[in-house]
């Protein structure tokens, strides 16, 4: 099960198993590349249903742990 965590010093926020709405599947983890090379964080459905950017905490992106 994915859990993201927050990626400041000041908070303990987690974020634990994600499920799509139309199938029910848990999101996956999984890394956007940008056309300027740079990445983004996508949790996205293995059955293919869609994807969404990964979840932000304290004006950040959460991290996977």
């Amino acid at each position: 099960m994915t859990t993201y965590t927050c990626s400041t010093t000041d908070c303990d926020m987690t974020v634990t198993g994600l499920t799509c709405g139309h199938c029910g599947s848990e999101l996956e983890h999984d890394v956007l590349q940008k056309d300027d090379g740079s990445t983004v964080g996508v949790s996205k459905c293995p059955k293919g249903c869609g994807k969404i950017k990964s979840p932000m905490c304290c004006g950040a992106d959460m991290a996977i742990s």
